[in-house]
């Protein structure tokens, strides 16, 4: 059985999540070039030229990884109000203690691998 994380587990991986934060609001800001994402499709949109479709097409790529992104980041602030909870490190389905290794890689998890497999099997 896994153990809860120790205080020195949860301030790397506090500080894990901070750079994490910091890392996907500086991409955020580069898919959609500094602007809001109204202002950046509203640009787009009002640019004249013959290459509209690729405008497009590329708008569409930058609102998607827009989108990923903020689903990750809603991922890590979820994670961080577990944190600050002190129900981080805690599998939401089962309840046991996520292993750390889990969390290094990927510190915005809110289940244990095999409650993972179940749910990404279940929605397929």
């Amino acid at each position: 059985m896994n153990q809860p994380l120790s205080k020195e587990q949860q301030a790397t991986l506090a500080h894990a999540l901070q750079v994490r934060r910091q890392a996907l609001e500086r991409q955020m800001a580069l898919h959609q070039h500094d602007q809001t994402r109204v202002e950046f499709a509203r640009d787009l949109l009002l640019q004249d030229g013959d290459d509209a479709p690729q405008r497009a097409s590329d708008r569409e790529v930058d609102q998607t990884l827009s989108d990923l992104d903020l689903q990750t980041l809603a991922a890590v602030s979820a994670a961080q109000d577990r944190l600050q909870k002190d129900t981080y490190g805690q599998c939401i389905d089962c309840e046991d203690p996520i292993p750390f290794e889990r969390l290094l890689i990927e510190p915005e998890a809110e289940r244990c691998l095999a409650c993972q497999s179940t749910h990404e099997t279940s929605r397929a």
